[in-house]
């Protein structure tokens, strides 16, 4: 058996093995697992109840990474969205005055429609129509905007003043310097190519933390996950087929492709598993999971799923097969039931990681075309709006819609492959229903 899974999951081809992919796994977990406990707050503003919604969040989880690693076989983690999820509360619901079952009415026709497009063959082609240059600032892009969360999270920066949005926090503060403490650890393990030096930057950072009493430890370390009833499959599809709400259903289907295609160039190109041509060979896979895992959220009871940028964690640490995701997924299902254990890792612990990760993430600057100003423009303004407007699709969309006019009006509308066309198309129907503050 064990003879027969290295084969299916190819690891003499990647020159990986188990011991390196449970590593993985377990890391991209733990860098993870914030999100049992951040998406059911968000989702609360939408009264969606606390208890459920933890339980659909991590169902969601389970179904969407195993799922993408027997069927895809790729290092990737799924879960709800970050992001589509306060869209929904804040603005679906809060906002313009739905029911949280009519918003997730929303999520379950966009999961359908993508499975239709996937199965047709459609965003595999539009994904081949996109450029090397921008496919590569995808990578750089999600990895700025990884180390930037990392960076809050460790109390590094932290909100500013008008005029200066980002500042210098108190650094002085016995969270942030053990936080400091654990990057210093977490890099020297790196330089000395310790196994899972991610993860033990982790283990050693909360274990500070729970030393010093910054972090209590849990009243309880067993528990049965809360009943997931009162959300299970209560979408309003009646409430949906309205013409108004058509405009919210045109946002999730371009805010979820724009953020799948990004963080799946960006996690593969860091991975080593795009093609000569920078394409992702089977790439109808991981999309077909991510749209059927979307049909399996609304059903659960929450919001949009796809890929992880928090992936990058565990393929920093050597993941590459679709075993990786078979250890994240074991960790969720486990995460039912251990949950006030598995979620003590503060933010302060983790943060090291993704700053980390996204230094690594930074090495596809290199593959950039810098001698062509209508290739680079794109790429760098899909970089930095990532990072300075807080959303990847927004940085995404803009590089789409960028490459094309700049190709248009120089004289290389040749360059310009049909699906970039629809990209671009699709991108500025993201700006029109974009919920501007």
């Amino acid at each position: 058996m064990t003879i027969a899974m290295r084969s299916y999951f190819n690891f003499d081809r990647h020159n990986t093995g188990y011991r390196q992919e449970t590593v993985a796994g377990i890391t991209t977990f733990f860098t993870l697992s914030y999100i049992i406990i951040v998406n059911p707050a968000i989702l609360a503003a939408a009264g969606i109840p606390k208890g459920a919604s933890m339980t659909a969040t991590i169902l969601t989880a389970i179904f969407g990474t195993l799922l993408m690693g027997v069927y895809a076989k790729r290092p990737f983690a799924v879960a709800p969205y970050m992001g589509e999820n306060a869209f929904i509360a804040y603005t679906v619901v809060q906002t313009l005055g739905y029911s949280w079952q009519t918003a997730m009415a929303a999520i379950f026709i966009s999961g359908i429609l993508f499975t239709l497009i996937t199965l047709g063959g459609l965003r595999q082609w539009l994904a081949e129509a996109i450029p090397s240059s921008l496919k590569h600032s995808f990578s750089v892009g999600i990895g700025l905007f990884l180390a930037f969360l990392g960076l809050n999270d460790m109390g590094i920066v932290t909100l500013g003043v008008p005029g200066a949005p980002v500042q210098l926090a108190n650094i002085a503060k016995l969270p942030v310097l053990l936080s400091l403490g654990g990057l210093l650890i977490t890099a020297i393990l790196l330089i000395r190519k310790v196994t899972g030096a991610l993860l033990a930057g982790m283990a050693i950072t909360t274990t500070a933390f729970l030393v010093t009493g910054l972090v209590p430890l849990p009243a309880a370390i067993f528990s049965m996950p809360p009943s997931i009833e009162p959300i299970f499959m209560k979408i309003n599809i009646q409430g949906a087929l309205t013409w108004g709400f058509a405009g919210v259903i045109i946002s999730v289907l371009v805010m979820d492709f724009v953020d799948t295609m990004g963080t799946l160039f960006g996690l593969s190109s860091r991975a080593n598993l795009l093609d000569e041509k920078d394409n992702l060979p089977d790439i109808e896979k991981p999309m077909l999971v991510d749209a059927l895992s979307t049909i399996a959220a609304s059903l659960f009871g929450t919001t949009t799923a796809g890929v992880y940028i928090e992936s990058a964690a565990g393929i920093e640490q050597g993941g590459k097969t679709g075993f990786t995701a078979i250890v994240v997924a074991a960790l969720f299902a486990l995460a039912l039931f251990f949950s006030p254990l598995l979620t003590i890792v503060p933010p302060f612990a983790y943060g090291p990681a993704m700053v980390v990760v996204g230094m690594f993430m930074m090495q596809s600057v290199t593959k950039m075309d810098f001698s062509d100003y209508s290739e680079l423009l794109p790429a760098f303004l899909t970089i930095v709006l990532m990072i300075f407007t807080f959303n990847i699709g927004v940085g995404i969309t803009a590089g789409f819609i960028a490459y094309v006019l700049l190709k248009l009006f120089t004289g290389k509308v040749s360059h310009v492959r049909a699906g970039m066309w629809i990209l671009a198309l699709l991108s500025l129907t993201f700006y029109l229903f974009y919920p501007y503050h």
